[in-house]
């Protein structure tokens, strides 16, 4: 089933959506994974936010990002539950798929591999603005957020290595500063960004977290909600990081 609740986080996870409106709408695309589901808790304790959807292979309707039609009708369904939707937030990806994981050197690349990379961390994510962008209000603020990784971002590679990943996470960003500039058009108040969750606890990241600090989901979530809950417009097709920085295409 579906799920659609508040008020089920322990208490100091709770946080407070200021600048959406009263009872706003909020959808949640990965729901199961360590960030989405955290993502989906906090926000079903903010008073203002009136029913938060959270979405994912396991959810019914269920979610799959190579497959469009179930990425229609999840759409529709939420459609039919929600109608408009004030904050989408995209918290997917993959780094390894089966026995391969990001590699170490160029001679390591698997076409395959790539493709699949690909084809969850990039052509997903763009299905997703093609179909719920329409969800989004035409006369008011909202946010379409995709979760990227600062390893996606070109200018601030120094070391290589992760090819097919970093060349998803890139192809990633071109398609949130593509579709924000198109949705600008017919909604000036929606702003969609990608956002570094920094390295966190998760099955994702924390088997290649090295020396680096860790946060927790809860952390990273209620930090990235607090530099969406303060965006504006003019942040619309940029690249943050969890603490608010500008990450460099």
């Amino acid at each position: 089933m579906f799920e659609t609740r508040k008020g089920t986080l322990l208490d100091q996870l709770k946080f407070s959506m200021r600048n959406f409106s009263a009872e706003f709408n909020a959808v949640v695309i990965g729901a199961s994974g360590g960030i989405g589901r955290a993502v989906f808790e906090i926000l079903s304790t903010d008073a203002p936010c009136r029913q938060v959807i959270g979405l994912s292979r396991h959810s019914t309707p269920s979610i799959d990002l190579t497959d469009e039609e179930s990425i229609s009708r999840a759409c529709q369904f939420v459609r039919e539950v929600a109608g408009e939707v004030e904050l989408i937030f995209v918290a997917t990806g993959v780094l390894d798929i089966g026995e391969n994981g990001p590699e170490k050197t160029i001679q390591a690349l698997d076409p395959a591999f790539m493709a699949k990379c690909f084809a969850i961390n990039a052509i997903g994510p763009g299905l997703l603005f093609k179909h719920f962008s329409d969800l989004l209000p035409r006369d008011k603020r909202s946010v379409f957020v995709t979760l990227s990784a600062r390893v996606g971002s070109i200018g601030d590679n120094r070391i290589g290595g992760w090819i097919s990943y970093r060349a998803s996470k890139a192809a990633l960003n071109q398609v949130v500063r593509t579709s924000a500039i198109e949705i600008a058009r017919k909604r000036p108040h929606a702003i969609c960004v990608a956002l570094h969750p920094g390295t966190v606890a998760t099955s994702l990241s924390a088997p290649y977290a090295g020396s680096r600090d860790v946060l927790t989901p809860a952390q990273s979530t209620r930090y990235m909600l607090d530099v969406l809950d303060n965006l504006n417009s003019n942040a619309s097709g940029k690249f943050f990081a969890w603490d608010g920085t500008f990450v460099e295409w």
